[in-house]
């Protein structure tokens, strides 16, 4: 899933609401600060966004056989525990 990038010149972040640009940045969003084109700065959220359960359930396939049973907690320490390398996501 790729990053939203929001693209901007330092003059629009100048007269933008510093709230509406963290706002942004906390619900995924990368800005671009830009002079002439150049990126100057970077804002984005200090920590990746997390899905709730329920998010992650709704994103499942209609015909899904994933189900929450009493076990579910330990197929998901299972399933942490087999993959232990880092994470390395594409952009």
């Amino acid at each position: 899933m790729g990053k939203h990038v929001i693209r901007i010149s330092e003059a629009e972040a100048a007269a933008t609401n510093v709230a509406t640009l963290l706002a942004r940045g906390c619900a995924g969003a990368e800005i671009v600060i830009e002079n002439d084109a150049r990126p100057v700065a970077v804002l984005h959220a200090a920590e990746p966004v997390r899905r709730t359960i329920s998010e992650c359930i709704a994103l499942l396939p209609e015909d899904s056989a994933a189900t929450i049973d009493p076990d579910f907690s330990k197929d998901v320490e299972a399933a942490i525990a087999s993959h232990r390398e880092p994470l390395d996501p594409p952009a």
